[in-house]
């Protein structure tokens, strides 16, 4: 890692082998496991078509150019181009969207940009839906061996899952050693149960042409459209490759991918294929029924870890996109823990965490079978997928210098793709695919009220904010008390006096001898380079105005911050320092601005955000707040 926590561009030797291994096992969970199901929901599901030999070539086709056209090109190739500085997932290419010139296409990058952010709050659902489904998938496989345990499959999934999000405020630091290693073992697996398959059956391997998905189509028409919502099925972890590729890099993923996972899933779904065509019948677990009677304990125990480690991505991924979304002003403060002292991006969000489990127990115990969560899985994904690639044709037409013609032709090949499985996926909706979209209508609400909100207040507190060197002047006329230390008055805007300021003089009578005016602000960028920190501007009479800049993926930490910064340019002494912290209770008006229910709401998400002083790490014996009512 680099001193900013970048991965170097091209790891090569032991460290590009341990980084690929990472990524085996935290990127590649969710697509790994999708053999599990994915098949089994094209020849079993709610639509599923009749497993004959020219269907299940023409499924299998179907497969193998979705993982080839949508993951290896798409994603592997052009997507990973757009990193926010070593940094990939959607907020971060919203990011990179919003901080480009603006132009002629104004309107149609704030559009996108409202649609990154709905994009974003789709993750969550997929979040919910991802650990229920695999869980319930792996633990379903004790059914082929047995029916004795049937009755008890619901409750194990929840044991299990309760048993993973409770885990979860001790970090994954250590279980992510293990993860890389168990998915190893898993995608080595999967590739031996279904090489045994082909080999009695290689007329299998003839699905990789084409014709065979065009016949398909021909053959069956309509019904053919609707299998194709569950071919999406094997394609429903792309976004966590270009999500993760901070943590690894593009060269690690790129080499897990095309090294060991592509190859794996597409044996197993090959082995699948052949199984189906000589024993129609096996329609109803494919995946577990490829192995012989004597391993399906053992399959049904890795498959069970290869899924909670599945689950595991998404949870940190939810984590972590929460708070890129904190620091990019989408969301309130919510509580931080850092689980680990050597990497950064270890982190656990209790509010997100339980939120998360509950919705996920819910799910199981409302969908009680993993057939009927998988009708419900793959809206929100495609509709990221499909977001995914109008942002990219924006950054590719403003940054990479590509052509209208070419990055038209690109995006275009991509949307039709995409589009054909979100009309697939549609008819998903009645049978559960409405859940992830409320969720994501819900998350996108509080995203873009918290957004608007906090600019509305900015608007009102700029209506009332006292010129800075009117205030310098009122001093000098008439000079306070000076006492000694340091104040820091904590404000958003660079310019004018801090209403902190004005009240602590009025109520106090005194000023410190040593005032800073305090600024946080996160760069659209993920991590800030140490020399372009910190700023500041004396003003006189003892006033200095501190800018700090941190990225969307750093915690910012204020008193350590000032104690670096101010090595040479001026006194701090966290033990002679306070700081004062303005509390805003905001009250709902009929003045211009939000309409009243969504100014209600920012008023609640305010009042329920975690206070700036724990945010900050700031001693909360070092801090005074000052009320004020603010009306919106």
């Amino acid at each position: 890692m680099t001193q900013s926590g970048h991965i170097p561009v091209s790891p090569r030797g032991k460290y590009l082998a341990i980084l690929t291994i990472g990524a085996l096992g935290v990127v590649y969970g969710d697509i790994g496991t999708s053999p599990l199901y994915a098949l089994r929901e094209c020849f079993h599901g709610v639509h599923g078509i009749a497993p004959t030999r020219e269907n299940v070539l023409g499924v299998l086709s179907l497969i193998f150019w979705s993982l080839t056209l949508i993951i290896s090109i798409k994603y592997l190739i052009f997507v990973m181009r757009a990193d926010n500085d070593g940094e990939g997932g959607i907020l971060a290419l919203m990011a990179l969207v919003s901080k480009q010139p603006e132009g002629k296409d104004r309107r149609t990058r704030a559009k996108l940009i409202a649609l990154g952010l709905f994009g974003a709050a789709l993750l969550y659902g997929d979040g919910m839906i991802t650990p229920a489904v695999s869980v319930l998938s792996a633990v379903e496989g004790v059914n082929v061996a047995t029916q004795v345990l049937e009755p008890y499959i619901v409750p194990i999934a929840i044991v299990i899952l309760v048993t993973l999000f409770a885990i979860q405020s001790k970090g994954s630091a250590t279980v992510g050693k293990l993860f890389g290693p168990v998915m190893i073992v898993w995608f080595v697996t999967i590739a031996g149960l279904g090489t045994n398959w082909v080999v009695k059956d290689p007329h299998v391997l003839t699905a990789f042409d084409p014709r065979h998905a065009i016949f398909f189509f021909a053959d069956n028409g309509w019904h053919a459209f609707v299998v194709l919502g569950s071919v999406f099925l094997v394609v429903t972890g792309g976004e966590a490759l270009y999500a993760d590729m901070g943590h690894f890099g593009r060269r690690p993923i790129r080499v897990a991918w095309f090294g060991l996972v592509l190859p794996a899933l597409f044996l197993n779904y090959l082995g699948q294929g052949a199984l189906l065509i000589n024993n129609p019948g096996a329609a109803s677990s494919p995946f577990y029924l490829l192995a012989p009677r004597w391993a399906l304990f053992p399959l049904v125990l890795l498959a069970t870890m290869a899924a909670i480690i599945a689950s595991q991505a998404l949870i940190s991924g939810a984590f972590s996109l929460t708070r890129q979304a904190i620091q990019l002003g989408y969301s309130p403060r919510l509580d931080i823990d850092y689980t680990s002292e050597h990497q950064q991006g270890q982190i656990y969000m209790p509010q997100i965490n339980w939120t998360l489990m509950l919705a996920t127990i819910g799910l199981v115990i409302g969908f009680r079978t993993s057939s009927a969560l998988a009708a419900a899985y793959g809206m929100a994904v495609t509709s990221t997928m499909v977001i995914t690639t109008l942002l990219t044709y924006l950054v590719a037409r403003r940054s990479w210098g590509i052509s209208r013609t070419i990055a038209l032709s690109l995006a275009a090949f991509f949307l039709a793709l995409e589009l054909a499985f979100f009309g697939a996926n549609l008819i998903k909706i009645a049978h559960g695919g409405w859940f992830p979209l409320v969720i994501g209508a819900v998350i996108y609400t509080f995203l873009s009220t918290w957004k608007a909100g906090r600019a509305l207040l900015a608007a009102r507190l700029k209506e009332r904010l006292y010129p800075f060197d009117r205030f310098l002047a009122d001093i000098a006329a008439k000079p306070p008390i000076r006492v000694p230390g340091t104040a820091v008055f904590m404000t958003s805007n660079l310019f004018g006096t801090p209403p902190t300021l004005l009240h602590n003089l009025e109520h106090n009578q005194v000023l410190h001898q040593r005032v800073i005016l305090l600024t946080v602000v996160t760069s659209g960028v993920p991590f800030v380079e140490e020399h372009d920190r910190f700023s500041a501007e004396p003003l006189g009479s003892g006033f200095v105005r501190v800018t700090l800049r941190y990225g969307f993926m750093e915690e910012p930490d204020v008193p350590g911050a000032l104690a670096v910064a101010a090595d040479g340019q001026f006194e701090f002494d966290i033990t002679k320092t306070t700081f004062f912290v303005g509390l805003e209770t905001l009250l709902s008006t009929a003045r211009q601005g939000m309409p009243r229910w969504r100014e209600r709401l920012f008023a609640l998400m305010s009042r329920n955000a975690v206070r700036a002083t724990s945010f900050f790490r700031i001693p909360p014996e070092r801090v005074v707040e000052l009320g004020m009512q603010i009306e919106l």
